[in-house]
């Protein structure tokens, strides 16, 4: 098992996709249990002021790191991370492995619309998926623990959040082990992607961090502000962090 690395007070574990998908896979054939976290750069910047938010993803058996900002930043801090593992690519690999080994799923997340009209497009790309069950994201923390049973009775091996941050990882910390579910995974925004409702960027602006850029000009009224401060204060956590570790070189004493 590789050893986790440090970043900002955060342990991340430092996994290719490959091993990720592997290691949910022997989750499920094995019995185990494993609630996945992911961070990128504006998550990282969130969690420095949500303590909440902080406590839920330190307590997750595997913290991904799922923007390449976050990978650039762990080179630059002597925190090797492989590669980036993007929630949304885990979660249509891990549906893919679904199909293949007939392992169950359910959805948990997004508008009710929008989950149909991704269950329609899951179940045409993927028509031997066995969904154990399924449920919009909109619903009062009173009813978190009944969802959690709910889950549990369908008999789900993998259970997927459409959900934003932090309800899906408060969820998960919450009631993730009551789901009874053996890989518990925050997918966020994928269910709109799947159903086409928004879109994803081009490989070419994900491999040079771009996607936030990409995800801006789509909705600049309610993001671009959004992504530009968080942008800039993980540079500055980045670049404070890097100072912190930079050893200081004192000016040598001379004797006369």
């Amino acid at each position: 098992m590789s050893e986790r690395q440090s970043l900002f007070g955060i342990e991340l574990d430092p996994l290719t996709m490959d091993q990720t998908v592997e290691r949910c896979l022997a989750a499920v054939r094995d019995g185990g249990q494993l609630e996945i976290g992911v961070v990128n750069a504006a998550k990282l910047v969130t969690m420095r002021r949500d303590p909440r938010l902080a406590e839920a993803v330190a307590g997750c058996d595997l913290v991904l790191a799922d923007g390449q900002a976050v990978v650039w930043a762990g080179r630059i801090l002597r925190a090797p991370l492989p590669e980036r593992v993007a929630g949304i690519d885990l979660f249509l690999r891990l549906l893919a492995e679904a199909e293949s080994a007939g392992m169950s799923v359910y959805f948990l997340g997004a508008r009710q619309e929008v989950l149909q009209e991704m269950l329609r497009r899951v179940a045409d790309r993927y028509p031997g998926l066995k969904v154990a069950g399924s449920r919009h994201g909109y619903f009062d923390d009173s009813e978190q623990e009944a969802i959690a049973d709910s889950i549990a009775r369908s008999g789900a091996q993998m259970l997927f959040l459409g959900m934003t941050s932090p309800k899906k990882e408060i969820f998960t910390a919450a009631y993730g082990a009551r789901t009874g579910a053996r890989v518990v995974h925050g997918v966020g925004g994928s269910f709109d992607i799947v159903a086409g409702v928004t879109r994803r960027a081009p490989e070419s602006w994900q491999r040079r961090g771009l996607e936030w850029l990409y995800r801006a000009l789509q909705e600049p009224r309610r993001l671009g502000r959004r992504y530009l401060t968080t942008n800039a204060a993980f540079a500055l956590m980045t670049a404070r962090e890097r100072i912190r570790l930079t050893p200081s070189i004192a000016p040598a004493n001379r004797s006369r």
